[in-house]
């Protein structure tokens, strides 16, 4: 039986196509295509992009993507992509592991409940406005239907708008709860590229942005203060474009 890079690039070569040509297609990179076929594992990364470089790859030619992802985990043990082996790690270590990400989440939840409560708190100050606004010398006696009016007009506008999210308007935001390798482009120049950690978080502001994720159920996504959640599932490699 070949070899799975083999398998795939005799797939490849029997459409005709290119490395080059194929990543123009699926939007990976052709170094890493060529490393896949060659199957050094290393110069790819992590086992959970390998798998989702290899679905994305295996589904473009034709093949079965399930069936491409378990030839890769048949390889030897001593492969260097072979998949970690959490369950020997020390307990001390996961049980770190475990906290930090916790701590992560109380977090954002503290955030959460302070920006709500901001936003309650500024909500609340209308009526005193309106009521600053009918005592002044200058403006109208109170109760006249011109104070009233203007009253009602103040509140109106401001319950009109919408409170953002995480970054606000024309902005695009990522908030990762588990380890992904990211790419984000805004307006046509790469503002951010490489492998993150869990809690981090990032906001870009832009006309036009697009997403590449590595780890897609690890990421949650804000576009224009609202949340859109994650883009796929974990181990998924997705592309999103967004207009701010």
């Amino acid at each position: 039986m070949a070899s799975l890079g083999e398998r795939l690039r005799e797939a490849r070569e029997a459409r005709g196509l290119s490395p080059s040509e194929v990543s123009e297609k699926i939007r990976i990179r052709t170094v890493y295509l060529i490393a896949i076929e060659e199957e050094n594992w290393r110069a790819v990364g992590a086992p959970v992009y390998i798998r989702g470089f290899l679905r994305t790859y295996a589904r473009f030619l034709g093949l079965d993507p399930e069936e491409v992802v378990a030839q890769f985990g048949e390889l030897e043990p001593g492969n260097s992509a072979a998949e970690p082996q959490y369950v020997a790690n020390p307990p001390g270590r996961r049980n770190h592991a475990v906290t930090w990400v916790a701590a992560c989440v109380a977090v954002l939840l503290v955030a959460f409940v302070a920006y709500n409560a901001l936003t309650m708190h500024r909500q609340g100050q209308a009526p005193a406005v309106a009521t600053a606004a009918s005592a002044s010398p200058q403006a109208s006696p109170a109760g006249s239907p011109t104070t009233l009016a203007a009253a009602k007009g103040a509140l109106a506008e401001r319950s009109a708008t919408p409170t953002p999210g995480p970054g606000g308007r024309q902005s695009i935001a990522l908030v990762l709860s588990a380890p992904s390798w990211l790419r984000v482009t805004v307006d046509g120049s790469v503002s951010m590229e490489g492998t993150f950690p869990a809690g981090t978080s990032k906001t870009f502001h832009g006309r036009a942005a697009s997403i590449r994720v590595g780890n897609a159920g690890g990421v949650d996504v804000w576009v224009d203060g609202k949340n859109v959640g994650a883009l796929g599932k974990t181990g998924d490699v997705v592309d999103r474009a967004f207009e701010l």
